[in-house]
């Protein structure tokens, strides 16, 4: 048994980093997302002083294989080595601004040691084309109603989610509380419902049911990426019950 748990307190895995903060003189605190043990924080010792050889594969969106040796309060980073680093997220401001976004949304529906190999999956992705994408913001909402789908809380655009009825090319409503479209008939007297246009519910099936190389083709009016944007935000921010920092660094940039 001794054996056993010596081999496995030092232990590899693949990771994605979402967020750090500095600890101490010249230790950080990571957190990492991995495909096999879930949300994990970790420390990095040393790896603030010039001399330290990972600092530079502990970046924040980095995709790393990583070795940690298990610790009290936090595991501790024995070596790092980069798989990619999608430096350009961290290069230009908008696509800083957007990988933090993207970090922290995944962060705020993820529990610690939950894994959730398909998030993972997602958040890999979502980088790539992140880095290549000639539209983030729409980028972005093909990410919410990603993650939305896996984490199961995908908005219903297809029925009236109060009386089942296949909606109507007409202007419809949106509930945050029933998580989806409502019929004019019971959306026009619900106080929390909001109008949702025709084009903008096309859009939102277009966006939760093609796959992403069909979506970022899409050319869509200024008005109608504001509804989705608003949409989709403010239904992540009644299921999150909060406002995430990110969110606002990216309308600062706009302004």
């Amino acid at each position: 048994m001794r054996a056993n748990s010596h081999r496995e307190r030092v232990y590899r895995t693949r990771a994605i980093i979402l967020k750090r903060r500095e600890q101490g003189e010249a230790d950080r605190v990571i957190t990492i997302f991995t495909p096999e043990f879930g949300k994990r924080v970790i420390i990095a010792k040393g790896v603030r002083k010039p001399t330290s050889r990972k600092a530079g594969h502990l970046e924040p969106f980095t995709h790393a294989t990583l070795m940690l040796a298990r610790g009290k309060t936090w595991d501790i980073v024995t070596s790092a080595q980069t798989i990619s680093s999608f430096r350009a997220l961290r290069e230009d401001l908008d696509l800083t601004a957007y990988a933090y976004y993207f970090s922290e949304l995944l962060d705020a529906f993820v529990q610690e040691e939950d894994p959730h190999p398909e998030l993972y999956d997602l958040l890999l992705d979502a980088f790539h084309y992140l880095e290549q994408s000639p539209n983030p913001a729409l980028t972005a909402r093909w990410y919410e109603l990603s993650l939305l789908k896996l984490a199961g809380f995908s908005p219903q655009l297809f029925q009236c989610v109060r009386c089942g009825q296949h909606l109507q090319p007409e202007t419809n409503y949106f509930s945050l509380e029933h998580g989806g479209a409502l019929c004019p008939r019971h959306g026009e007297g619900e106080a929390e419902a909001q109008p949702l246009s025709l084009n903008a519910l096309k859009v939102l099936r277009y966006i939760q049911s093609q796959p992403y190389a069909h979506i970022i083709r899409l050319q869509l009016t200024p008005g109608t990426m504001r509804q989705l944007e608003k949409l989709l935000g403010d239904y992540l921010r009644f299921l999150l019950e909060r406002r995430l920092k990110s969110k606002t660094f990216i309308h600062l940039l706009r302004r």
